[in-house]
């Protein structure tokens, strides 16, 4: 048994050592290839302009091609972020009110939406590398289109796993640091994980009545 343990210590330890000479980009390339689902859990961790920390979240975090998603926060609150294709549901039950409005570039320019579509990386972004920090392989994004953008720049951190951590900053000063972990690729979704009904008895603000304006973007 020890022998056993000694071997699977030296192959992790190769494999690591292997990936540690790719770049970033490399990272990802190898971790999205021939991917069309992911599924993670998440913790997420919001901090003001001072550094000071305002909000700390848990849940987890389904991605379907071409732009589908389901963001469900279980602590503190729950609240769910769905994206059906056509439309962004928000639904949060202790207030019993559903949001809803059409998916738009703003979700098209999420950094995570290129884990499920990579040939929108280098359209929608500025891309470069960050380097080696804190055993992370950093790749650094800067949208195009800063009009829409929810956020001035972003991070993402590959390691042996894949995508670790993701932190964005946005124009007000706001720093979001999410770490990720068991990423599971191409997973078998439920049926109705990026379909939303308002429940009975919500209020629902919003309006349906259009669909996407999820575009490409023109360089």
């Amino acid at each position: 048994m020890k022998i056993l343990r000694t071997a699977a210590v030296f192959v992790l330890a190769c494999s690591i050592s292997s990936l540690a000479f790719a770049s970033a980009r490399e990272q990802m390339n190898a971790f999205t290839k021939g991917v069309n689902g992911l599924e993670s859990r998440f913790q997420q961790q919001v901090f003001d302009g001072n550094g000071r920390q305002t909000e700390k979240s848990a849940g987890t975090v389904k991605l379907s091609a071409p732009r589908q998603f389901r963001w469900e926060y279980q602590t503190p609150s729950p609240q769910l972020i769905v994206a059906d294709g056509d439309h962004i549901w928000i639904y949060d039950p202790d207030l019993q009110q559903v949001t809803v409005r059409n998916q738009s570039f703003e979700e098209q320019s999420s950094p995570l939406a290129v884990l499920i579509d990579p040939t929108e990386l280098d359209r929608q972004f500025k891309v470069s590398e960050g380097g080696t920090a804190e055993g992370m392989d950093w790749l650094l994004l800067a949208p195009k289109k800063t009009d829409d953008a929810p956020f001035v720049k972003a991070k993402l951190g590959f390691g042996p796993t894949g995508l670790i951590r993701m932190e964005l900053d946005d124009a007000l000063g706001q720093h979001t640091v999410i770490a990720f972990s068991g990423w599971n690729r191409n997973p078998k979704f439920a049926k109705g994980d990026f379909a939303f009904t308002p429940p009975k008895g919500a209020d629902v603000v919003g309006d349906t009545s259009e669909g996407a304006e999820v575009l490409p973007l023109h360089n």
